[in-house]
């Protein structure tokens, strides 16, 4: 006897091909049978005539590092059909570090992960996963090379010594030890920003030659994106490593349409000539991150504290408006979006409530100022700690990415303690099935499925996940595509999505007929 039996669906097995009908069989957490069983019987059997059978959805590219102790979290993720998530992306993790520069590590990763209660600081990854509550999901941590940088050397820009390096390779071999799945890059965030090249390849020297993924956000993301690309794929090539580029995009009008062909069909070429590299994107015109990053690599050495200051600084502010004018050498989302682009999503200070999902340009209008003087004057008073919400990409990049047999779907999803989230944190894959497959006909359900499934965990190696085949694990979808619906926008993007008759995770029921069943049955992913 089986302990599931999901009867009479059309599996989308996970690998693109064709739906085939069949029926489910699950024993011990793991899928025992599929085919036709029709003589078979189990401790509890779900009809699924009408419905679709797919693999558990895979997220590798989230924020959630704090917000697994969060009360409820789970529902906004298994209610898209979400099962496994990837943390500690961007060179962001919320571990491992602890030293000195712990209190201003976790002001800078606060506008992304929420804030980081004490438990989770920690010097190493395993005792970040010894503090984490029981999973309502499965979880893997990436290791963020950007808060290892931090941890032994702070915000600065002066080059890194190699006492540096010697105790930078230490935290990171010990991180790939306690079990992270690879190694996340934040090449447009502070203090990665400050690497150069050869820089950057001696700081991930404890990888080359190991089979272990490095996961990108690239230095520029508009109409340098091409050159960016250039940039990971010398990194790839000469550590020998695997190479993810994370939410691939073209910031800004004058490249959209163009810049994307270009790096997809490099990426391709390289792809072809035996390297090892993928990339992925997230359903939205938006995107999100703090608001800090508006500003040129420079004016965010020494951390939240010298920001401030220098944006006190009235020279200096004259200095930064030069530049975003200029725009050269970074993503400059001030012109790319338009100040009227950028929207307020998070906020701490009672006064600056009234701007809360406002763009910049309207706080500007309303405090009489110019958007820059208000932009700066507003991360003055919240310390930084401010989110947006910026307006930048095309839907037409966003489908040529989807129809790339390079790519997979990811969130980059951010959980900001205060404010307004992007509505990708509820409802990115079923934005995916709904508006890309089922709307607009980017993809089938098949390869819709596919980018949701397999595809991602193949990019980070997780054994067992996304196909349905006898093995596999039991994490598994089961819903009628045509009744997903995401319901969640940017003015309320705190809506759970809609569709999802069952989710089962590690062969338990997760979400019974759209609701979560309080099960935690998720588990921790290592390498």
């Amino acid at each position: 006897m089986f302990d599931i039996l999901i009867r009479g669906g059309s599996v989308a097995d996970g690998t693109g091909r064709p739906a085939f009908a069949a029926d489910v069989a699950v024993s011990g957490g793991r899928i025992a049978a599929v085919g036709n069983l029709r003589g078979a019987d189990a401790a509890q059997v779900w009809d699924a005539s009408g419905k679709t059978v797919t693999p558990g959805f895979i997220d590798i590219h989230r924020h959630a590092d704090a917000a697994l102790l969060r009360p409820g979290f789970g529902a906004a993720e298994l209610c898209q059909g979400l099962t496994t998530i990837v943390n500690g992306n961007c060179g962001l993790s919320a571990a491992p570090f602890g030293g000195a520069h712990g209190d201003a590590i976790r002001d800078y990763l606060r506008p992304i992960t929420g804030a980081i209660p004490p438990e989770l600081v920690t010097d190493t990854l395993a005792g970040y996963f010894a503090c984490l509550p029981a999973l309502p999901v499965n979880v893997g941590m990436l290791a963020g090379a950007g808060v290892l940088r931090a941890d032994v050397a702070g915000y600065e820009l002066e080059h890194l010594a190699d006492g540096h390096y010697r105790a930078l390779h230490r935290q990171l071999e010990r991180a790939l030890a306690d079990g992270a799945l690879g190694v996340s890059l934040g090449l447009g965030y502070a203090p990665e920003c400050f690497y150069t090249t050869r820089e950057l390849i001696r700081a991930l020297a404890p990888i080359a030659g190991q089979n272990i993924p490095l996961t990108v956000h690239m230095r520029q993301e508009g109409g340098g994106v091409g050159q960016s690309v250039e940039e990971m794929l010398l990194v790839a090539r000469e550590l020998r490593i695997p190479l993810h580029i994370s939410h691939l995009k073209a910031m800004g009008r004058d490249n959209w349409g163009k810049k994307i062909p270009q790096a997809l069909s490099v990426l391709q070429r390289a792809k072809d000539e035996g390297m090892d590299v993928g990339c992925d994107v997230y359903p939205y015109t938006a995107g999100s991150t703090q608001l800090l990053h508006i500003l040129p690599p420079e004016f965010l050495e020494g951390g939240m504290d010298a920001v401030v200051h220098r944006l006190a600084d009235p020279a200096q502010r004259q200095t930064l408006a030069h530049r975003i004018e200029d725009g050269g050498g970074f993503d400059d989302i001030a012109k790319l979006a338009g100040w009227d682009g950028i929207f307020l999503s998070s906020l701490h200070c009672p006064e600056d409530e009234q701007f809360l999902g406002k763009s910049i340009a309207e706080e500007a209008a309303t405090e009489h100022k110019s958007p820059l003087d208000s932009c700066c004057d507003l991360l003055i008073r919240e310390h930084c700690q401010v989110t947006m919400i910026d307006f930048m990409a095309a839907e037409e990049d966003i489908a040529a990415i989807l129809r790339s047999p390079l790519s997979c779907l990811i969130s980059d999803a951010t959980y900001p303690t205060e404010g307004m989230p992007h509505p990708r944190v509820y409802g990115s894959c079923t934005r995916l099935l709904q508006h890309f497959v089922r709307e607009k006909g980017v993809l089938s359900l098949e390869e819709g499925v596919r980018k949701l499934t397999l595809e991602p965990a193949r990019a980070l190696r997780l054994p067992g996940k996304g196909v349905i085949a006898e093995g596999a694990d039991a994490d598994l979808c089961v819903f009628d595509p045509a009744a997903l619906s995401e319901r969640g926008t940017y003015q309320q993007p705190c809506r759970t999505a809609e569709g999802m008759t069952a989710v089962f995770v590690g062969g338990q029921l997760a979400v019974e007929n759209g609701r979560p069943t309080g099960v935690k049955n998720g588990r921790i992913i290592r390498r």
